[in-house]
């Protein structure tokens, strides 16, 4: 045999020894890469909400510093004019899932059509009512029914019914057992008319709403001047949203639009709050203004959507706020899960928002990078999925970095005592 043809053997013997290597080595190996991230990720960040508007612990270091609630508000929303606002809002009740409405008996209780051309009082002790609740019935009909020890059929008529009790609280029934009482009316409501659906408002005056909103936004306790500037931020917000909504409601009682507990939720303080402001609201070009508010801007605010929503450091959310330098973990693997496309994750990169104060942090996007390929997603998305309380964070690299830097600097505007 030729020298030629063994060593072509030879070569043969060897690549196919070689071949046999590769193929016994575990899959996850041959994928693996030396840059893929295995460690767990820590994330700082600054203030908890969206950032826009009033800082509700600004609001408060701002009036232990001695500023009153309208220069608070000047503040928060430069631009701004003071008007006065008053009239009634129309809120969704969220919890009360059911068609009906369930409410409690009470002196001075009677249902009406909602166009006030019938009224039935059901202040009928004779009765023996339990409970009273209007229910939908085909054709955009309306029945009033009484509970003893079973329900009873009071009368029907055409239309949308509701509860009142001359302005004193209401007390409605929810799914599961809740009670809370309401001012003003409590309406079955048809999201569309004709049908069977209906939702739960509470119609109400705007000041008394108020008193339902502000304790639950903001102590009750905290500085006067603080729970008043609350209130005339709470107030305008109403106002904004009421101008905005033409349908069945006007506003939702969620953080989604403003925490709205009712007459349940009352506290003495913060209706002093909003009897000390009573009516007034902030408005820019003759209309009132998106006076968005959250628990704390982490020491600068971010510009929204409006020209008095603006950027910029915030130095009584500094010196008031217990949200400055929160720490949160996330695996990679969590990462991966959420965005599986990417296959092993080997790098993120922090693009900073362009309404960022100086000194501000905010995220404008997040581009997350894997073995098979990246995707970009929102700070206000990747907030979501990591449990943020805020956009304003960095993550910290394997490397030691942190992309981008957290802390604030800037040298904030202040206003003269």
């Amino acid at each position: 045999m030729s020298r030629r043809v063994l060593g072509r053997i030879g070569a043969l013997l060897a690549l196919c020894l070689a071949s046999a290597s590769v193929t016994a080595a575990p899959a996850d190996a041959r994928s693996r890469r030396a840059d893929v991230i295995t460690t767990p990720l820590s994330i700082t960040g600054y203030g908890f909400g969206h950032g826009h508007g009033m800082s509700q612990y600004g609001a408060k270091g701002a009036a232990e510093q001695g500023l009153t609630y309208r220069q608070i508000a000047g503040f928060y929303y430069p631009g701004t004019t003071w008007a006065s606002a008053g009239g009634s809002v129309r809120v969704l009740i969220t919890a009360d899932t059911t068609r009906g409405v369930t409410v409690l008996p009470r002196t001075g209780l009677y249902a009406a059509r909602v166009d006030g051309k019938r009224q039935w009082s059901l202040d009928r002790p004779r009765l023996g009512a339990k409970r009273w609740r209007i229910v939908p019935e085909a054709g955009g009909r309306s029945r009033i029914d009484y509970r003893t020890d079973t329900w009873h059929a009071l009368g029907r008529t055409t239309g949308d019914l509701q509860f009142s009790a001359g302005g004193a609280p209401i007390t409605l029934q929810l799914p599961g057992g809740a009670q809370v009482a309401y001012r003003g009316v409590l309406r079955s409501a048809s999201p569309h008319p004709g049908g069977m659906d209906r939702d739960t408002v509470n119609v109400v005056s705007l000041d008394n709403y108020l008193k339902g909103v502000v304790p639950r936004e903001m102590p009750a306790l905290w500085s006067p001047q603080a729970v008043q500037a609350q209130a005339v931020a709470a107030r305008t917000y109403a106002a904004f949203e009421r101008a905005d909504q033409h349908g069945y409601y006007q506003i939702c009682d969620t953080s989604a639009c403003q925490v709205y507990g009712g007459y349940s939720a009352e506290h003495p303080a913060a209706n002093a709050a909003v009897a000390a402001t009573a009516g007034q609201i902030l408005t820019y070009g003759g209309k009132p203004a998106f006076t968005q508010f959250s628990a704390s801007n982490g020491g600068a605010s971010m510009a929204g959507g409006m020209p008095y929503l603006v950027s910029e450091s915030d130095p009584y959310d500094r010196a008031a706020s217990p949200y400055r330098g929160w720490t949160v973990t996330v695996t990679p693997d969590a990462i991966v899960q959420q965005w599986p496309r990417i296959g092993q994750l080997t790098a993120i990169r922090v693009t900073p928002s362009a309404n960022n104060a100086p000194g501000g942090g905010y995220v404008s996007t997040v581009t997350v990078t894997g073995t098979a390929g990246s995707v970009d997603v929102s700070g206000d998305a990747f907030r979501s999925f990591a449990g943020l309380k805020s956009s304003w964070f960095a993550i910290a690299l394997p490397n030691g970095t942190t992309s981008p830097s957290p802390s604030p600097s800037a040298s904030p505007r202040q206003l003269s005592r």
